[in-house]
């Protein structure tokens, strides 16, 4: 497009929502671990598979689907996986046994990659000057799917089944893959590669590119606490010390939503040259969000106000983290913008996946308290590698005031 031309309030909306939409497939099942598991015959010990099974798809769709961003035209890319993961949220809603949710689980995040074929396509059609604000705002819809579909599907599995939950979900994404083939702009990328040497150039990227390295690296601690906290905070809350019902978890992960408001914030911090400052903020959050459940004590009423803060504070650092790696990522080249993005999320998804099956595991063995401590191991070790860029940056500004 015109350089002089930038993205339209009309379209960053429809983006934002489309990718709303679209990822919180991927996290219907987050509150609804218990009666699937229930349901489906999964011991508590392999419950943490529901949401494991889904992020190991989404990684495999990152790296072997996003990367086509650059090679097939993008909107036809994005229709067809939306067509795929309706498809298996059907399977989903249909399911009777563990083998057949936890495939079309694995299916589910395998077709949900379209959103990250949306985002990139976002920064394509801004200008250089407001790629941040404009990710930012995309990601917020993301973000706000994501922390809408734990209450969205508490409260629907309440009033119905969890079986409604997929089903109404496939109609959805269904909806949104007509609206966007209607609506999008066509985008063939310019240049011409093979596949396999498309996917050859993944590892030379990773290699050659320590921005996103540490980007990936931040985000994979964070995203792994993030995953952990909302796979075993539903058990905690339905469990004896709260006695909360699908309706109670649904209001409490609705607060969650507030969090989302960090990402636009952060787009304009990374615009305005302060992604250091504000990733360490990001990151100390994520601590912050595990250490005041361990160490605030109190009364059930207390404890459970307590972790309401703990999981907006959570969540405000996992959604300013997300924006200010997507801009840093986003600025390294147009030409390989989709397989930037999809190793980025492929890495940190990885995160998101060990921390739900190592979460699962801790809570059903170890207990609650085992459980924080691991998510807060996991942010933690992403605020002493931030150390590392803190040095190298004032050991930089000293060289060069030399």
């Amino acid at each position: 497009m015109n350089k002089e031309q930038d993205i339209s309030p009309g379209m960053v909306t429809l983006l934002a929502t489309a990718t709303g939409l679209i990822v919180a497939s991927l996290y219907y099942a987050q509150t609804l671990v218990g009666p699937i598991s229930a349901s489906t015959g999964l011991s508590p010990e392999a419950a943490g598979l529901i949401v494991t099974l889904t992020q190991i798809g989404y990684c495999i769709g990152l790296l072997f689907i996003v990367p086509l961003g650059d090679l097939l035209e993008n909107r036809r890319l994005i229709f067809t996986g939306l067509l795929f993961t309706s498809a298996m949220l059907v399977l989903a809603a249909i399911s009777s046994s563990a083998w057949m949710f936890l495939t079309a689980a694995l299916g589910i995040g395998l077709g949900s990659v379209a959103a990250q074929i949306i985002v990139p396509f976002a920064a394509h059609l801004s200008k250089e000057s407001t790629r941040g604000v404009t990710v930012g705002k995309v990601v917020s819809g993301l973000l706000l799917g994501i922390m809408l579909s734990r209450p969205a599907a508490s409260l629907i599995a309440d009033a119905t089944s969890w079986h409604v939950v997929f089903g109404g979900a496939a109609v959805m994404v269904l909806i949104v893959a007509f609206v966007l083939r209607a609506k999008l702009p066509v985008r063939t990328p310019q240049h011409h590669i093979t596949y396999p040497k498309l996917m050859s150039s993944l590892w030379h990227l990773f290699l050659q590119t320590p921005v996103l390295r540490r980007r990936a690296a931040y985000h994979a601690g964070l995203f792994g606490s993030f995953s952990l906290f909302w796979t075993v905070t539903p058990l905690m809350l339905s469990g004896p010390e709260f006695h909360l019902s699908q309706t109670g978890i649904a209001i409490f992960a609705l607060v969650g939503m507030a969090g989302a408001v960090a990402s636009p914030i952060a787009g304009k911090l990374a615009d305005k040259g302060h992604t250091l400052m504000a990733t360490a903020a990001a990151l100390a959050l994520g601590v912050i969000g595990f250490v005041l459940p361990l160490v605030v004590p109190g009364s059930r009423n207390v404890a459970l106000a307590v972790l309401v803060i703990a999981s907006i504070v959570l969540d405000m650092g996992v959604a300013a983290n997300l924006v200010l790696g997507q801009r840093a990522i986003f600025s390294l080249g147009a030409e390989v913008r989709s397989r930037l993005n999809g190793v980025y999320f492929a890495l940190f998804f990885a995160g998101g996946a060990a921390g739900s099956a190592l979460g699962g595991w801790m809570f059903a063995t170890h207990g609650w308290k085992a459980a924080l401590l691991t998510g807060a191991a996991f942010n933690g070790a992403a605020l002493l590698y931030w150390v590392t860029e803190y040095l190298g940056h004032t050991s930089d500004q000293r060289k060069t005031a030399a």
